[in-house]
């Protein structure tokens, strides 16, 4: 239970903040700043979805079967990412 909260709900956190932010109406923050909050968020998911990449590639290297709780958070945290490349 503890690796599922660790390596699925929390890294659940970022794309849920993007999409938020994402879907806020403009009034409320202004285009600009709402753009630019989503940016770093994407930014931010990106850089630690590389990290959660290479510590699996790590930890599979040395065949360790908490390698693939690694890459499954890394694919969590690259959906902001994707997902502003669509939306821009």
């Amino acid at each position: 239970m503890r690796k599922m909260i660790y390596h699925i709900l929390g890294p659940t956190i970022m794309p849920l903040i993007f999409f938020r932010i994402a879907t806020t109406p403009v009034e409320i923050l202004g285009c600009r700043t709402r753009g630019l909050i989503a940016v770093s968020i994407a930014f931010t998911s990106g850089l630690a979805a590389i990290g959660a990449a290479i510590v699996s590639v790590k930890r599979r290297k040395h065949e360790d079967p908490a390698g693939i709780w690694w890459v499954v958070s890394s694919l969590i945290l690259a959906i902001p990412v994707v997902a502003f490349i669509i939306l821009a």
